[in-house]
């Protein structure tokens, strides 16, 4: 892909440790490549890789070293990430002659990763697993990062233990797994303490029986015993594997699975049949990974300043780094779980995020926000912009993420206030019931549960009645099948689900307190809530009636396929319950207000501007623009609502109104190189490094000011700067995929298909929308 070329990256010198690490991946695995006191070192990462605690572990750490070894202090060396191909190459030209090159890739199609070891002389390689999980290690509760990595377990009065690895040599191989004990699984603990044990029989249990780990293995390797040491405060044992005779061509990998194999026998069955699937095919799968990638960099791609015409070198900087964190997103294109958004696979040794001694003594597993637990208000800003990306078919893991749990959530509407609908929270585990610190431990933590608390109801404030987002990943699957055309069908009873749930709770809720189903009005009375997890007790929250009101239309727009004509006449009657937005005057000003009523204000989320993102009644050719813009100027209520770090919002929502200055200046913040050594490696935020929900927030709103729809039409530079050259290609509704070119302040080149389309393109920098 020619006009993302001048991305390309490419460092010349070792690097100091893993926080100086480089991505790779593919399938649903991610690897931290770097290289440091003259030795090639990963880290491994895999989608669905949860212990008993839910932590998501590491697979483990290997080593490359050559012999002779053209990789020492002094020779011309290169480690280039050829993201446009998906691998990693590292060359080393030593002063005696000796060129050596290491290929790191992920194969697309299957859980292996290759490494490849090319020199012009004959070297030999030895690789060695590493792995910091030895024995069982107790985790006390003592202090707010303690148990972070394992959030349910957050302030649980009892020792959490995170149990031990099983590595050693199995033939010519290092075999390595994790398989969780039935004993001690948090999904136990939570569904206790949740008063829905006589239910366990009718649930999903992911944790049960996973079992995650793999073989590492070369032609021609041997075990060569075992090493000891410690990387920074961690104790690590090493289990060697060494070429018996030197070679110019060395080939090893790991072969990676995961299941909940009913016995150890069955998940070592399963490695072997990868390894037969895949040993003798390299080169075959090679090319497909390859041809994917290809593919995948055709499909879309925004490249701002190309050419590097402008002095400023920030812009460049947004259009690779946009690129490099597509990547970073697409290596887990095929993962049985979505996309985290504290880290992705490519988190690496805490100490490199935060200083401090606590830090130190913290392993390469610990990331903050959990493993199998997910922050649904952040995940979805990592998923949002796969739709004008055109990244389809990444999307599933996270909408099977809820089709999975459903049963769960459902029963636990049931069992706790009888009647319909999913009640998905805020802080969910992967099994879709409330983090057990979010629900509350009795008689532990700061907000812990007793005789007088609700039974039904989570005791963290912060996410206290907190629902919200079943609601925006069911109105994005609905946008991803109107972008893409892909059958929905299996998403439906998940998406009738989440809507159910708002009308028969808040029905039931005001019945309880009044005898009455609804207000005065007509209408539903969304009571008690929580605008966002920032504006507390509140009344009728814009966020949820923006998502009730923009949902439900969206359902009736979808063909009778998915939705009855009997089960529309529901809907258009659930469409007059919902309560209207409330308004309010700041310095003059008429402003969208967060809510019609609440108590306190206690996070910096600005929920009043999401019926402009994710919700769409408010935006460029809608109604009453100047009511939003207004709200973004004068609408908050203290400073820190507004910033660029982690999952703020604030340049999708500059973009949407037009904004192109403030649009242009948060790109560059979000954008922009981070701190660390990979420049898309950014946070940690509010969340972890690399934190995904900063890098979704900015590829959405970089896609926002150049491409925005409404009803069927195709909004062009909305908010682009004039000053700025840009190649883009983008994905919009009904199949449509619109490129072209800005240069010198001008549009050129522009293809819309099917080019019926074209006829719906409006240059913003050419029309004025009344």
């Amino acid at each position: 892909m020619q006009t993302l070329e001048s991305y390309k990256l490419v460092w010349d010198s070792q690097s100091q440790n893993s926080g100086e690490s480089m991505p790779v991946g593919g399938h649903d695995t991610g690897l931290n490549v770097w290289v440091e006191n003259d030795d090639i070192l990963f880290l491994v990462d895999r989608s669905g890789s949860f212990d008993e605690n839910n932590q998501m572990l590491k697979l483990g750490r290997v080593r490359i070293s050559l012999d002779p070894n053209p990789f020492v202090e002094g020779v011309k060396f290169s480690q280039e990430l050829v993201f446009l191909e998906g691998y990693l190459e590292i060359k080393a030209v030593a002063p005696g002659g000796l060129e050596a090159k290491v290929t790191l890739w992920v194969d697309v199609f299957n859980p292996v990763v290759h490494i490849e070891v090319e020199a012009n002389q004959p070297v030999k390689t030895t690789l060695q697993y590493e792995n910091w999980r030895l024995e069982d290690v107790e985790v006390p509760d003592v202090s707010r990062d303690s148990r972070m990595a394992m959030m349910s377990l957050v302030t649980h009065p009892d020792m959490a233990i995170t149990r031990k690895d099983t590595v050693k040599f199995s033939g010519d191989d290092v075999l390595f797994y994790h398989r969780n004990r039935n004993d001690d699984l948090v999904f136990d603990k939570v569904v206790e303490a949740q008063n829905l044990k006589p239910y366990q029989d009718q649930m999903w249990n992911p944790q049960i029986n996973n079992t995650f780990g793999g073989l590492l293995r070369g032609q021609g390797l041997k075990p060569a015993g075992n090493a000891s040491g410690t990387y920074l405060k961690t104790a690590f044992k090493g289990w060697k594997l060494t070429a018996e005779t030197p070679v110019t061509y060395q080939h090893a990998a790991l072969y990676l699975n995961t299941s909940q194999a009913a016995t150890l026998e069955d998940w070592l069955v399963e490695v072997q049949e990868l390894v037969k699937q895949t040993e003798n095919t390299v080169e075959a799968q090679k090319e497909k990974s390859r041809e994917w990638w290809k593919n995948f960099w055709e499909r879309s791609f925004i490249a701002v300043d190309p050419e590097k015409r402008l002095e400023d070198p920030k812009p460049w900087q947004v259009g690779r780094n946009y690129n490099l964190f597509r990547y970073m997103l697409a290596c887990n294109a095929f993962g049985e779980y979505p996309t985290k958004f504290n880290g992705g696979l490519f988190t690496s040794d805490p100490s490199y995020v935060l200083q401090g001694p606590e830090w130190e003594q913290r392993t390469p597993d610990f990331r903050r926000w959990g493993g199998g637990s997910f922050t649904a208000q952040n995940q979805r800003l990592v998923y949002w912009p796969m739709l004008k990306s055109g990244d389809f078919e990444l999307m599933p893991p996270q909408f099977e993420f809820y089709r999975r749990s459903l049963v769960n959530a459902e029963l636990r509407t049931r069992v706790y206030w009888g009647h319909a609908g999913c009640s998905f929270t805020e802080q969910i585990e992967n099994f879709g019931l409330p983090l057990g610190w979010a629900w509350g431990w009795y008689g532990s933590g700061k907000h812990p549960r007793n005789a007088f608390t609700d039974p039904t109801e989570q005791t963290e404030p912060y996410v206290k009645y907190l629902y919200l987002q079943q609601l925006d990943f069911s109105f994005m699957i609905m946008k991803y099948h109107l972008y893409s055309g892909i059958d929905i069908s299996q998403y439906i009873p998940f998406i009738e689900s989440s809507l159910k749930f708002f009308d028969e709770h808040y029905q039931y809720i005001h019945f309880e307190e009044t005898d009455r189903r609804l207000g005065e009005d007509g209408k539903l009375v969304l009571f008690p809530s929580t605008a966002c997890e920032t504006y507390k007790m509140a009344l009728n929250p814009t966020d949820l009636v923006a998502a009730l009101d923009a949902t439900v239309r969206a359902v009736l727009a979808l063909p009778e396929k998915y939705i009855s004509e009997e089960s529309k006449t529901y809907y258009r009657g659930l469409l007059e319950r919902i309560p209207p937005f409330t308004y309010r005057e700041k310095e003059g000003k008429r402003t969208l207000a967060p809510a019609e009523s609440w108590k306190e204000i206690i996070n910096v989320e600005i929920p009043q501007l999401y019926p402009v993102f994710p919700y769409e009644q408010y935006g460029l050719g809608r109604p009453d623009l100047q009511t939003a813009i207004d709200t973004w100027h004068y609408g908050t209520d203290i400073p820190e609502q507004k910033n660029h770090v982690s999952w703020h919002q604030d340049g999708i929502f500059c973009a949407r109104m037009g904004l192109t200055e403030e649009a242009a200046e948060i790109a560059i913040r979000k954008l922009g190189d981070g701190e660390k050594r990979f420049p898309a490696f950014w946070g940690p935020g509010h969340d972890w490094l690399p934190d995904h929900n900063w890098g979704g927030t900015g590829m959405s709103g970089l896609q926002e000011m150049l491409l925005q729809t409404n009803g069927e039409k195709l909004y062009l530079l909305p908010a682009w700067p004039r000053d700025w050259d840009v190649d883009f290609k983008l994905h919009a509704p009904a199949q449509t995929v619109v490129e072209g070119r800005v240069r010198n302040g001008k549009l050129e080149n522009l293809s819309v298909t099917p080019s019926e389309r074209l006829a719906d393109v409006v240059n913003l920098w050419e029309t004025t929308l009344e």
